[in-house]
């Protein structure tokens, strides 16, 4: 009588030539199209006017369009503050400098200048410097440069930010350089 775990010898032996720690098969990754200049071109445009709509939203204290152009799970990063939120959460502390800009007892603007964009048709890393100028009224203006990421993913309603990482503060010059 066999034991019950003995094998046939050829199925032994099929294991016994077998590495111990085989790898799988690698898949060979598809060949890519050469980027297509027209898409790109298209996708910039769209996001250019993404960032004009955020701007005005920010210069007129329009928060609904402000949090609008922001996914619902989308994620604040600052580098500054060593912290990481939901994006949700910032906007709500945010909204009364948008209420107060709306209202006329502040001014507010800001703009971006990127040093890389890169994505595709439905994704965008962008990266650069944005400055935020908040000036409460009968104050003077406060400019803050600051180096910033930002994860983009294109929904039926358009652009939405997923990450805002405020890496941390800027200088002028490398403003001016972003020119």
């Amino acid at each position: 009588m066999k034991p019950p775990f003995a094998l046939p010898l050829l199925a032994l032996a099929a294991f016994t030539l077998l590495p111990l720690h085989a790898e799988p098969a690698k898949e060979q990754a598809p060949a890519t199209a050469a980027p297509d200049p027209e898409a790109a071109k298209t996708r910039l445009a769209e996001l250019d006017a993404y960032w004009a709509v955020v701007s005005k939203a920010v210069n007129t204290g329009d928060f609904d369009t402000y949090a609008a152009t922001c996914h619902p799970e989308g994620v604040l990063v600052s580098g500054g503050k060593q912290m990481s939120q939901p994006l949700a959460a910032a906007l709500a502390r945010w909204k009364q400098e948008f209420t107060d800009t709306r209202d006329g007892k502040m001014k507010a603007s800001v703009e971006f200048r990127f040093s890389r964009r890169i994505g595709d048709a439905t994704t965008a890393h962008e990266t650069g410097i944005f400055l935020y100028t908040a000036q409460p009224e009968g104050g003077p203006p406060k400019p803050e440069h600051i180096h910033f990421e930002a994860l983009l993913v294109k929904k039926a309603d358009g652009w939405k930010i997923l990450m805002e990482n405020q890496k941390g503060p800027a200088t002028e010059a490398e403003w001016q350089a972003l020119k």
